[in-house]
């Protein structure tokens, strides 16, 4: 397994990760969904944008 391949499978782990807690912070609601269902959610946005543009640039490497 090659070095872009391992960086691609971190970024959408990162990704599952971000939605998790976004979900997460939704459920519970309250205060705790106010602080940081926002962050969550943006930051599985940058996540996701990363983890394309890295297959992106596989697809255009192979």
């Amino acid at each position: 397994m090659d070095l872009l391949t391992i960086v691609i499978i971190l970024a959408l782990l990162a990704t599952l990760a971000a939605l998790l807690l976004g979900l997460t912070s939704l459920g519970q609601g309250g205060r705790f969904d106010r602080d940081f269902g926002t962050r969550f959610m943006w930051a599985r946005v940058v996540m996701q944008g990363l983890a394309v543009a890295l297959l992106v640039l596989a697809l255009v490497l192979r």
